[in-house]
Parts: C-alpha cells; sequence; structure tokens
C-alpha cells in the first residue's frame, strides 16, 4: 500500500508516526542528482547517501577512503535533487570515531555545507558521547549496528553479525541505548531476523535492515545493486529488479555500430 502521504516531506517524526500503524518504510542510496531525482519522484521514503558511495562510485575496495569532503559533495547533489524524501548522510570512517567535539564537527559540515536532514553513524555504546553531542546540537541522528563496514578490519569478513548470543545480546543492548539517547532510526545490517525482531520490538524507533529478515520496519538497499549497474555483489539478501548493466551496455553498442556505420546522426538529427 502506496502512504498517503506521498506529497508531503517526509521527517523524522513521519517514519515513527509510520512505525506506529505498521506501515514498512523504503530506503535506498543516492549519490548524485539524476538518480536522487528518479528515486525521490518514485515515492521513497529515505534515501541514504551512504559512504558506500566509495565503493560503487569511486571504486574503491571499502567504504574507509571516502573523505569527509566527498560525502558533503555528494549529499549536496543529492539533496538538489529531492523534494519529498528525508535525506540521510553517512559520517565517514575517521570523522567521529575518536573524539566527540570533531564529530559534532563533522555533522555540522554536513548540514550546513549539503542541506541534508540527518546522519548516520556505526557503533553502539562506544561512540555514545558523539551520538550525545549532535544531538544536542539539534542534528537528528540514525545509529547502524550489526555488520559495520567502516570496521571491516576488525572484523576480517563481511560475514553475518550477532550469530552467536553474546554478540546478539549486546546488540540489543546498544540498539536500546541509541534508542535511549535519542536516535530517530536505526540500520541494521546483515544479523538473524530473529535478532532483529528482537531489536524492533525492544525499541520505540524504525529500524530498517539491510540483511536482517522481514521484522523490521523498513529496508534498505544500494541503488546501483537494485538497479543492476553494479554485478559483482551477490548476497542472499539483494533483489534486482532490472539489469540496467546489460541494457545500457546493449544501447552503448548500438550507438557505436550506428556511429561506425554513418548511421547517426540521420538528417532529422543535425542542423
Amino acid at each position: 500500500m502506496m502512504s498517503n502521504i506521498k506529497h508531503k516531506r517526509v521527517t523524522t517524526h513521519t517514519l515513527l508516526e509510520m512505525k506506529n500503524r505498521n506501515e514498512k518504510i523504503s530506503m535506498l542510496t543516492g549519490y548524485d542528482f539524476s538518480m536522487a531525482k528518479i528515486i525521490d519522484s518514485s515515492g521513497i521514503d529515505i534515501i541514504l547517501v551512504g559512504d558506500s558511495a566509495s565503493n560503487v562510485m569511486a571504486g574503491h575496495e571499502t567504504t574507509l577512503p571516502i573523505t569527509l569532503d566527498q560525502m558533503i559533495y555528494h549529499a549536496s547533489s543529492v539533496v538538489r535533487g529531492v523534494k519529498r524524501a528525508l535525506v540521510v548522510v553517512d559520517l565517514p570512517f575517521g570523522s567521529y570515531q575518536s573524539d566527540p567535539n570533531e564529530a559534532l564537527r563533522s555533522a555540522i559540515r554536513i548540514m550546513k555545507e549539503s542541506g541534508a536532514h540527518a546522519i548516520k553513524m556505526e557503533g553502539g555504546i562506544e561512540i555514545k558521547e558523539s551520538i550525545i553531542r549532535i544531538l544536542n546540537a539539534g542534528i537528528p541522528v540514525m545509529g547502524h549496528l550489526g555488520l559495520t563496514p567502516q570496521s571491516i578490519y576488525k572484523f576480517g569478513t563481511y560475514t553475518v553479525r550477532a550469530k552467536e548470543k553474546k554478540e546478539a545480546e549486546r546488540l540489543i543492548n546498544d540498539a536500546k541505548i541509541l534508542d535511549e539517547l535519542g536516535c530517530f532510526g536505526i540500520v541494521l545490517e546483515k544479523i538473524p531476523a530473529s535478532v532483529s525482531k528482537k531489536v524492533t520490538k525492544a525499541v520505540k524507533v524504525p529500524v530498517i535492515g539491510i540483511g536482517a529478515g522481514s521484522y523490521v520496519d523498513g529496508q534498505v538497499l544500494v541503488t546501483h545493486d537494485l538497479v543492476g549497474l553494479s554485478t559483482e555483489f551477490n548476497p542472499r539478501f539483494l533483489r534486482r529488479y532490472i539489469d540496467l548493466n546489460h541494457l545500457m551496455s546493449d544501447a552503448i553498442k548500438k550507438y557505436i555500430e550506428d556511429v561506425k556505420n554513418l548511421n547517426f546522426p540521420s538528417k532529422n538529427e543535425q542542423y
């Protein structure tokens, strides 16, 4: 069922209302003006300017290399293409982990320079002071638990998190802490559906899953994966809705053929 708030600006309060009436929340990534405009006009609830831009836009192996300046550039481009969706921006690796004051400065820069509506941070109790500092400045914060890509070298693998009881309990506790601190939502990445179900029931705020099963309040995917522009990434949780990689490749090959054979431009396509 499509939301009855389709043409109104989505806010953090909107998301809480959606959770309370059991309306699922849709979320996708966006990194540039043109794609953001398409995603927003399609009726998405949240656009995440993810540090996954490091992978899909810049070709890096991990999310770690992307800088705060680059995130602001991508976020600014997205904001200019959006009329309805809530725009959330990842704080990139190194911009908030070591010092709450640096975390606040990073969040303020994103909000002031990009015009985005909220920021997202990976981690639980270990970043508590940074979250408090940012929230006290009036900046909405979305949490992120489970598989946290910025910590990939600590984990050493992209495997499912919180399969063991001790780690699952710690994750649930971290989610409760994020909720109590005042985060407006939490992303759960690549954890068992049974654990995400417990988290969703344990917190008041919306829980968005990626590879976290169906018991959460909403879902998020990387747009490039969903539309088939990226083809190397094939996790179990990904559903591809179209194969743009092959469609675009076929179109480009046809263009090359027409140029070589003098079929483009035609007389109607010149001045």
